[in-house]
């Protein structure tokens, strides 16, 4: 474990192909991974908290969300957005107009990152293909994270920008297990709209002879469908060019607890948000599960079968049962990278160093851009913090530290 979250081999060499009709897409993923790779070289005194360029904008466009997966700390069975007003979260959001701004910026500033659009359901927000177009236009790699809604009504222009990266969350192999692991908030079917979604974009990538987006079926294992991940490769592997499986994040009690104590030394006041990850969907069968990880590898090994991507990549039974036992179980991820290198906007325009654990707030992009924001002296003090005092008690089950 080299405490860097690299993308696996057969990711890289599977869909490098496919990409370089757009050389400047595999420039800038390229320069993603080496700045990960080489981080200590091109970071000689990361103490002072000072960092370099922005090589990832992920912009939670929306806090809102159709769907009430268990897992997620936003809406899931504890989440912190449980209870809150629809109409309220709406009315705070960036206008899309703010966004276009931002990019423009970044792009006169010398920053080319890739955009991340996640939520919430991104495709609830007016203008989130709007602004992955002008990314693209910028020669900026357009991502987004979706659970499906809307998808096979936007399957035209997701192809015609091209964006880079399409992932649509997957959670079960047949629509009882997937929308048991994610009811809707209402009436709905996820399942379908994620088949049909997927379906529309292929044909539309055929019909244009285009080998983008690369689509990825983005799994977060869970008590739920972790007797089920060789059905979920099976179920979709004619439909996706690759597989994420996170093992997923979590906290327990314990750790919330050493995280608020800590957290208010450091920054003087108590955070609340990291509650929402507190939860009971982790899987307790590790020898099930690295059993089956280490066929899908297996199964994914082959010229034509597609990549298979594990956050992290643990795949022994004795290690899958430290993660899912001992929180404070780093495996090597002693600290964190993604501070330096990647920007997180807020649905109402607050910029955070954390994606996850947002309660620390640099500065508003309302009033401000983020290359002003990027290095302000609130921003330095966190990454510093880091540096100095190492990691917080909630870091250790962060996308941020193993999966940036």
């Amino acid at each position: 474990m080299t405490g860097k979250a690299v993308v696996a081999p057969g990711v890289v060499l599977k869909n490098a192909l496919k990409i370089l009709t757009r050389p400047w897409m595999l420039t800038r993923l390229a320069r993603l991974e080496a700045d990960k790779l080489f981080f200590d070289l091109l970071h000689r005194n990361p103490g002072d908290g000072r960092a370099a360029g922005i090589r990832q904008l992920s912009v939670r466009i929306t806090d809102r969300c159709n769907l009430r997966c268990h897992t997620c700390g936003q809406w899931g069975d504890k989440g912190f957005l449980r209870g809150a007003a629809l109409r309220e979260l709406t009315a705070r959001e960036l206008p899309p107009e703010r966004y276009l701004a931002l990019l423009d910026d970044l792009a006169a500033h010398g920053h080319r990152p890739t955009v991340y659009l996640w939520g919430g359901e991104p495709m609830l927000y007016r203008g989130s293909l709007d602004i992955l177009e002008h990314a693209t236009r910028l020669r900026m790699p357009a991502m987004i994270a979706t659970n499906g809604t809307g998808l096979e009504g936007a399957a035209e222009r997701i192809t015609a920008m091209p964006m880079l990266l399409l992932q649509v969350s997957v959670d079960g192999h047949d629509a009882a297990t997937h929308n048991a692991a994610r009811p809707a908030a209402g009436k709905g079917d996820n399942f379908r709209a994620v088949r049909e979604g997927l379906a529309a974009v292929n044909a539309e990538k055929a019909r244009r002879k285009s080998k983008l987006p690369l689509t990825a079926a983005l799994t977060t294992v869970s008590t739920a469908n972790a007797q089920h991940l060789l059905d979920i490769y099976e179920a979709f592997r004619d439909s996706v060019d690759l597989f994420v499986f996170y093992l997923s994040w979590w906290i327990d009690e314990a750790s919330a607890e050493a995280h608020d104590a800590d957290f208010t030394r450091r920054f003087g006041f108590t955070p609340k948000l990291h509650r929402g990850w507190i939860g009971d969907w982790v899987n307790k069968d590790a020898k099930s599960l690295a059993e089956q990880l280490q066929e899908l590898e297996r199964r994914s090994a082959g010229p034509a079968a597609p990549a298979v991507n594990i956050l992290p990549r643990l795949t022994a039974a004795g290690d899958l049962r430290e993660y899912y036992g001992n929180h404070a179980a780093t495996f090597g991820f002693d600290r964190c990278i993604s501070i330096f290198r990647a920007v997180e906007l807020d649905s109402d325009g607050g910029m955070s160093p954390c994606r996850d654990y947002h309660d620390y707030v640099v500065g508003n992009v309302r009033g401000a851009t983020v290359t002003e924001l990027w290095n302000n002296a609130r921003y330095r003090a966190f990454r510093a913090s880091l540096c100095k005092d190492g990691l917080m008690p909630v870091c250790t089950r962060c996308c941020g530290l193993m999966g940036y």
